[in-house]
């Protein structure tokens, strides 16, 4: 059986309250979308009944607006996002999960629901490795895999380089460690200090971006290996702030879906599918 490439287009950024952008997807090479079900609301049914119409893959993003709470409070709140997502039956579950300022055991017990949700509803949970989450940071990471034997993760280095500095190039026994567990990538190039570069086709960032594919190859490789059906890939790069701007003006030094376009072909070449 052939190891099989699918692209996801991030909806993070989309404008208006129209759903024109999925009419384009199939014609831009993607086989489905990444929808934030807390921040698009009401618009989610939507979105999912139109990217299903077109037979299209539906990922959903599980994310919480920060606020002022105890960990209880925020499995609390957790909880009915998970029943909205449910509802909408996604492929899987991008998650946002904990905070990087709860403890251990609080992280882990925030895990622990999203594993109990994944078991009964049979929807997959993949944890992203983000900022402010429990996966803030690589090596803080490792004791989570330890207690979760079957964590799965959704895989977006910049935040980590970011974190760490660098482009993490004295941690790599620790990614070894952390990459047999991702499922999915979320493919923008960050560096040492940001989570996305403002264009990775300026000759300046080619290093950064040779580096992050063969992050992506090695994830590729390990999913290979453990036989998997294939993988799926999401170019997000974001809008401003994520995308850096000029001062005062607030304009973005480049165009968000541009530079989600070169991505996409940048890794189509690299990984035909």
């Amino acid at each position: 059986m052939q190891f099989q490439i699918n692209f996801i287009k991030t909806c993070w950024g989309q404008k208006g309250n129209d759903l024109s952008f999925i009419d384009a997807i199939k014609g831009e090479g993607y086989a489905g979308a990444e929808v934030n079900v807390c921040s698009t609301g009401g618009k989610a049914g939507d979105i999912v009944r139109a990217l299903k119409d077109e037979d299209l893959v539906f990922v959903a993003q599980q994310w919480l607006p920060p606020k002022q709470e105890t960990p209880d409070q925020y499995i609390e709140r957790l909880r009915p996002n998970l029943d909205d997502i449910e509802v909408l039956r996604p492929a899987f579950i991008n998650s946002h999960t904990g905070k990087d300022f709860f403890s251990f055991d609080d992280n882990c017990r925030v895990i622990e629901v999203l594993n109990k949700f994944s078991v009964e509803s049979g929807i997959p949970v993949y944890h992203e490795t983000h900022r402010g989450r429990f996966a803030f940071h690589a090596a803080s990471l490792l004791p989570y895999l330890d207690v979760f034997k079957d964590l799965k993760l959704t895989a977006d280095f910049s935040h980590w380089c970011a974190v760490s500095e660098s482009l993490l190039q004295d941690q790599q026994a620790i990614l070894d460690k952390i990459i047999p567990r991702v499922k999915y990538i979320h493919a923008r190039v960050g560096h040492a200090q940001g989570a996305q570069v403002n264009d990775p086709s300026a000759p300046e960032w080619e290093a950064h971006v040779n580096q992050f594919f063969t992050w992506w190859d090695m994830i590729i490789d390990e999913n290979k290996k453990a036989r998997e059906p294939g993988i799926y890939i999401c170019p997000e790069f974001g809008p401003v702030p994520y995308m850096p701007a000029e001062p005062v003006t607030l304009k973005p030094l480049a165009d968000q879906d541009t530079v989600n376009s070169w991505m996409l072909e940048r890794l189509k070449l690299r990984y035909p599918h």
